[in-house]
């Protein structure tokens, strides 16, 4: 399928690549390999895992939406919260999205900052920048639940 978005160029090409370093610190600070490790934990054979944490194979693990609602369920089911809902064939665009906003939703309604949360652009459109919000992300709600004592724990950084 061909790409008709253009290059980026001057200003944005600029704030592409200072996203991108933003991005490669927090693969230097092992963040993206805790969060796919925690993924793994807490879904257990729920989802098939993710065995590599480079950005481009995380993000197409959890493009469609359905691991982060699988994901974000385990957790709101141990803080007694109602499941989300979500459609667990996402091979359309359209449904994806409409997994990783609820996703989005339900991370927020589990005590998540809105501000962590992302856009399913960020998420669906395989950027490296806008992938790390993502990340951060699933950090921050990693920090949350551990103030919650859920278990698996999430390992944070040493």
């Amino acid at each position: 399928m061909a790409n008709y978005k253009a290059k980026k160029a001057g200003m944005n090409l600029a704030e592409q690549k200072k996203l991108d370093e933003k991005y490669d610190q927090e693969e230097k600070n092992g963040t993206p390999e805790r969060v796919m490790v925690w993924l793994n934990e807490v879904l257990g054979s729920d989802h098939p895992k993710c065995i590599n944490s480079t950005w481009r194979k995380l993000q197409y693990w959890m493009r469609d939406g359905v691991l982060l609602c699988k994901f974000v369920n385990k957790l709101r089911e141990a803080a007694g919260q109602a499941p989300v809902k979500f459609q667990g064939n996402a091979h359309i665009p359209l449904v994806a999205m409409d997994n990783i906003e609820a996703f989005n939703k339900a991370a927020v309604e589990y005590g998540l900052d809105s501000s962590f949360t992302f856009s399913s652009q960020d998420l669906y459109d395989g950027q490296k920048a806008a992938f790390c919000k993502v990340i951060i992300c699933l950090h921050q709600l990693g920090l949350i639940a551990n103030s919650k004592s859920f278990a698996p724990a999430y390992k944070e950084a040493s």
